[in-house]
């Protein structure tokens, strides 16, 4: 299907608007004491572009590409600058829109004002790699950026971080370089494989080109999913994701665990998946368990946990374990459940690390052993949390309901041992947010915390659109999934397609009994 071209370069002026503002705060010295005002407003400026490419986005159409641009970068390797949305890929562009300003808004409590530029510019530089990200028609464009917005994570966890911030930004970054390096032979091995010529990396030329062998074709395959599956992350892949959200500023986890770790699971539904349906549906039994493990394994670490940021970071591992299950489970459904919960989880996740922050300014600590009583002194900041948490465990009536329920469904059509694994990990999500919310905000305050303030104006200001969004996913959830169908539909049959000439060659099953039984189970839907 042919993409719908822009009348106006919409998507480019999105990028560029957060870029310009970055330019502004460090090449212009006298500005930079405005550098919290001038960050916020580019911000916003970006955000109403997001607004009007959805008021010129045909929802009627949502599964074909929208608001296209193309323009000739490196022709003799046929590299374009070719931009362009379906309904998934705006969603995304629009929560990345959303949750910056309310991240930069954040940050005034956070980072000292003599700083606040640097940051500033570093967020918006950020997000301008993100636009393109979310956008990107070319292959070869989207691994430029793919790498380059490392830079701008790496400097925002280094600089602005916790007391082992540079250990823990030297992980992110030797994580993420591998992934990328990876991912790297498979971009080579697309041009050698795939058609020539002008387009060579756009990925509707691409999706059902490919020319190379079995054995080839895996391995091009498992070079695009194993970076994804470390930017998602995926367990076993996932060990940088907790060290750094501990030490990064809450702000930046927003946008790292909101918006960035979704590259991982939205380059698996954008490009792996179109591009690879017949590997996908030879690596599916693998992939599917390995997310009921991450489903698992995230909430009872998040368990164990005595500190709220690495609490956060495990409920997450195990929230893109339904994710990565839904995508590849072969079900329109599942697959529509998982477009939508990148988008609850990504606001669930703000509430909570927000929230975390706040308390975190008033008490000097997020250790749970050392806390108790919060919700006598501050009531706002305990309900906020408490909202955010029955967010992320899908209550019925807030954001994670919906799309976790589609998740369950499509997996139990397809495979039942599967989707009883799953539901193991709903049942966990409660102990990981319910026994936390205990042991830190009821019972007897400490005297040292009697008389702390509560939210005052700016975090009300910052958490009420946060509290909004996910009511009104909860309560509306047809305005995603409508947008979201006919993209999950192309995947589903895509995959499940490909799977009926595959599954006899699908990879060996596991030692373990448990793992190889989960497969088998998968390999005879």
């Amino acid at each position: 299907m042919q993409p719908m071209n822009a009348t106006f370069p919409v998507l480019s002026v999105m990028a560029i608007v957060p870029l310009a503002g970055a330019l502004v705060l460090w090449l212009l010295p006298p500005l930079r004491r405005q550098g919290r005002v001038i960050g916020l407003l580019f911000s916003l400026a970006a955000l109403g572009i997001g607004i009007w490419a959805l008021i010129s986005f045909d929802a009627s159409q949502a599964g074909t590409t929208q608001l296209a641009e193309t323009h000739a970068w490196i022709p003799l390797l046929g590299v374009s600058w070719a931009l362009g949305v379906n309904g998934l890929g705006l969603a995304m562009l629009l929560l990345t829109a959303f949750l910056v300003p309310l991240v930069l808004l954040a940050s005034w409590g956070e980072v000292p004002a003599d700083r606040q530029a640097l940051f500033s510019g570093l967020v918006l530089v950020l997000e301008a790699f993100v636009v393109v990200i979310f956008s990107a028609r070319d292959v070869f464009l989207f691994y430029i950026c793919f790498e380059a917005m490392l830079v701008p994570v790496y400097f925002l966890i280094g600089r602005f971080g916790g007391p082992r911030r540079r250990r823990a930004a030297l992980k992110f970054l030797l994580y993420s370089l591998a992934g990328g390096l990876v991912m790297l032979v498979g971009v080579v091995a697309l041009y050698v494989y795939g058609p020539r010529g002008e387009g060579a990396y756009l990925i509707e030329n691409l999706a059902g080109q490919i020319t190379a062998s079995t054995t080839a074709g895996r391995w091009i395959f498992a070079s695009f999913f194993v970076a994804f599956a470390i930017k998602a992350p995926m367990v076993p892949l996932h060990t940088w994701l907790p060290d750094t959200a501990e030490q990064a500023t809450p702000g930046t986890s927003v946008l790292l665990i909101g918006v960035l770790d979704k590259i991982g699971t939205y380059g698996m539904a954008a490009l792996v998946l179109p591009l690879f349906p017949r590997e996908s549906a030879w690596a599916a039994p693998v992939i599917l368990a390995l997310a009921v493990i991450g489903i698992i394994y995230g909430g009872l670490a998040a368990i164990a946990q005595d500190n709220l940021y690495r609490l956060i970071s495990y409920t997450s591992i195990s929230h893109f374990g339904f994710m990565v299950l839904g995508l590849f489970i072969g079900n329109q459904i599942a697959a529509t459940g998982a477009m939508v919960y990148m988008v609850a989880h990504g606001l669930s996740i703000a509430g909570l690390y927000l929230v975390s922050g706040f308390l975190a300014r008033r008490t000097g600590t997020v250790a749970i052993s050392e806390l108790g009583g919060i919700q006598r002194v501050m009531p706002l900041l305990a309900g906020t949390f408490l909202i955010s948490g029955l967010a992320s465990i899908a209550l019925p009536g807030l954001s994670g309901f919906v799309p976790e329920w589609m998740v369950l469904t499509g997996t139990f059509s397809k495979s039942v041992p599967l989707g009883v694994i799953a539901v193991c990990g709903v049942v966990i999500a409660a102990v990981y947010v319910l026994l936390p919310y205990q042991r830190v905000f009821t019972g007897a305050p400490a005297h040292e915390r009697v008389g702390s303030a509560d939210l005052d104006g700016r975090e009300k200001l910052i958490l009420v659109p946060v509290i909004a969004a996910m009511l009104a996913l909860g309560l509306a959830p047809a305005v995603l999934t409508d947008a979201f169908e006919d993209v999950a539909a192309q995947v589903a049959t895509a995959l499940d397609a490909a799977g009926t000439t595959t599954r006899a060659t699908a990879p060996t099953a596991p030692a373990d009994p448990a793992v190889a039984i989960v497969i088998a189970e998968g390999n005879t839907k």
